[in-house]
């Protein structure tokens, strides 16, 4: 691979590159080799096994099947709104805004970009009320070792309160009309259904109702029956991987810990502007018992800035590049929105945490 070629990738998987530097330069500095926990290594295994089922669903024409039933009949931009918080509760934010976004985006309805900027924050918004919604709370979920009710107790009024208001500015939108010929949806047949069922079952191991052994067999059809489905997002594995020992090797570096509630929050909400959510969580994990602040602290740190959830940089990339509108005034009508939910999370956690 040439000079130019890597640069690229580099450029590309920017935090993963971040990551590996992180790693090798304390592990050089501190001359020693950072030690991995079993719940690492059960992290990185249930993040393969739900990048599978997520790619199977996508492949196999699950998630299109499900928008293309949304796109008939009226509140087109509730539904789909709807759609993309629940979706990511089960899919992730990620899986969600790809399967949504595009189809926002060959709609013949006005103000799409807004339609696209609510998706985004409903995706950020949901994702945050499951324990497998997004990578980082998986991570929170298995390394504060929390128990299902307990986490989604704790988040639940960040995540229907944003509910509500986006639903409001999506009725608020008047996006019903949608010219031109109904799109068909795609025929469901076996592999499809294989991945729903997969994605249930595995859902009840990550809730630790069912061994994680059970993901094996999820990964074997995958190499033996689908091999579709076994292109995944490795690069991200890898990054977790890497910051699993960087933190490791901060820990050591640092020795300290973050006490009160309020700096946890504060810090995690911020640093995620700069460096997004998902490294923000791996990172402030070793320093502070206060799971309950990092995670609200992630939660809201994933709106504001593009940079401060990864979904924000996926709907951003498929809506530029599929439409001829102005990139300036998306970005413009993206911010706007996305601070203004980041100002209502925090407020929110203020009234209800701080003494």
């Amino acid at each position: 691979m040439s000079k130019a070629r890597w640069l690229g990738w580099a450029k590309i998987e920017w935090l993963l590159t971040l990551s590996a530097f992180g790693l090798l330069a304390t592990s050089l500095y501190l001359r020693r080799i950072p030690s991995y926990s079993v719940s690492d290594f059960q992290v990185l295994y249930i993040l393969l096994v739900l990048f599978v089922i997520t790619t199977g669903l996508r492949e196999h024409g699950v998630l299109t099947y499900v928008a293309a039933h949304l796109e008939q009949g009226r509140f087109l931009a509730p539904k789909l709104v709807l759609a993309t918080f629940f979706f990511s509760m089960l899919v992730t934010n990620d899986v969600a805004l790809l399967a949504i976004v595009p189809l926002t985006v060959l709609l013949h309805v006005p103000r799409k970009a807004w339609l696209v900027v609510l998706e985004t924050l409903a995706a950020n918004a949901g994702s945050a009320l499951s324990p497998f919604g997004n990578p980082q709370n998986l991570f929170l979920y298995w390394f504060y070792d929390v128990s299902f009710s307990r986490f989604v107790a704790t988040i639940a009024p960040f995540s229907l309160l944003f509910l509500a208001l986006l639903l409001a500015s999506a009725f608020a939108l008047r996006t019903d009309h949608v010219s031109g010929p109904a799109r068909a949806a795609p025929k469901l047949f076996g592999k499809a259904y294989f991945y729903i069922a997969a994605l249930g079952i595995f859902a009840l191991a990550i809730l630790r109702f069912l061994p994680l052994s059970v993901g094996l067999a999820v990964l074997l059809f995958a190499l033996l029956a689908d091999r579709r489905s076994v292109h995944v997002d490795y690069a991200l594995l890898v990054t977790f991987a890497c910051f699993f020992g960087f933190t490791d090797n901060l820990r050591v570096l640092l020795a300290g810990a973050l006490t009160h509630s309020r700096h946890v929050f504060l810090l995690a909400a911020l640093l995620s502007q700069g460096i997004s959510n998902v490294p923000t969580a791996l990172l402030l994990a070793d320093f502070t018992p206060r799971w309950q602040a990092l995670l609200w602290g992630v939660s809201v740190g994933g709106f504001g800035s593009l940079i401060g959830s990864l979904a924000n940089l996926i709907a951003y990339r498929i809506y530029t590049r599929q439409t001829a509108s102005s990139t300036w005034r998306f970005l413009l009508r993206f911010h706007l929105a996305s601070y203004s939910a980041f100002a209502v999370g925090a407020a929110l956690y203020w009234l209800l945490f701080v003494e």
